[in-house]
């Protein structure tokens, strides 16, 4: 029995020290994203971080939470929609035109400054579906700067914590 709780610090450091490695270590970044001025409802916004081929790899926030609106950001829903992981973690209201939101978005810290883009897609209801409103490669600098949108965001401003 002693022998037993002897190894039980062993492998709670074992343990630990696994885990370390193999979670992604995540940078936080502020994110303001202000809207243009339109009518109508509120823009549903995904933001998604693309591999270097351009395709889907992470969803790090979604700003709409009814899901029966989801499959209308059609090239989102073919990867989100087919395993439809847990998504209230990073999820919030839909914003309207005119208005602002500011959060902070978890970037894998292994993955930029390594060919990856972020993504931002938006709808609104009975108007319009941007696919790419704004996409921009994961770099450093891009992480401090401002990005114009060409559809419902007027711009996203990045700003490293």
């Amino acid at each position: 029995m002693k022998k037993f709780f002897k190894a039980i610090p062993v492998l709670f450091i074992v343990g630990f020290v696994i885990a370390g490695f193999t979670a992604a270590e995540k940078k936080a970044v502020k994110c303001m994203i202000q809207m243009t001025n339109y009518s109508g409802e509120g823009a549903y916004i995904i933001v998604s971080l693309l591999n270097p081929k351009g395709e889907y790899e992470e969803t790090l926030q979604v700003l709409g939470k009814d899901p029966e609106w989801y499959s209308e950001i059609t090239e989102w829903w073919k990867f989100y929609g087919k395993r439809r992981p847990n998504i209230d973690a990073i999820s919030g209201e839909t914003i309207s035109g005119g208005e602002r939101t500011v959060s902070v978005l978890q970037i894998p810290v292994d993955k930029i400054d390594k060919g990856y883009s972020l993504r931002f897609e938006t709808s609104v209801e009975d108007v319009k579906y941007y696919k790419d409103d704004l996409q921009f490669p994961l770099t450093s600098e891009n992480l401090k700067s401002k990005q114009e949108g060409k559809g419902f965001i007027r711009y996203v401003r990045m700003l490293t914590q």
